[in-house]
């Protein structure tokens, strides 16, 4: 899985493509093909946001599997780019429990009952 991180107006924190890294690998777990993971951090020096919504963060999927976008906003990236990245966890965690077969039952079971 590829990985892009754009960081746009913002001095990102020294750890922050190391956790964001590690936290987007744990997604595969779902089983859900994905090619490349595109993040996008953005500063808004708009003092009518406040220092609550100062930071942006938009992560987009892209692969053969459905396209899924979360974004979120916070006072600081790592804040925002967690939140970003439970609610990208959770639409997949959705889209995998969709794709399970519920009714497991086997052609012989249905013929003795």
């Amino acid at each position: 899985m590829e990985i892009t991180i754009h960081a746009r107006g913002v001095n990102l924190a020294e750890d922050f493509s190391e956790i964001a890294r590690e936290r987007i690998e744990r997604l595969s777990r779902f089983h859900i093909p994905i090619e490349r993971v595109v993040v996008e951090v953005i500063h808004e020096n708009n003092p009518h946001h406040g220092k609550n919504a100062s930071h942006l963060v938009t992560i987009t999927s892209h692969g053969a599997g459905p396209l899924v976008r979360a974004q979120a906003s916070a006072f600081n990236d790592l804040a925002a780019f967690d939140e970003a990245a439970e609610a990208i966890e959770l639409q997949l965690r959705k889209k995998h429990e969709r794709s399970k077969q519920i009714n497991r039952d086997t052609l012989r079971k249905r013929k003795a009952i």
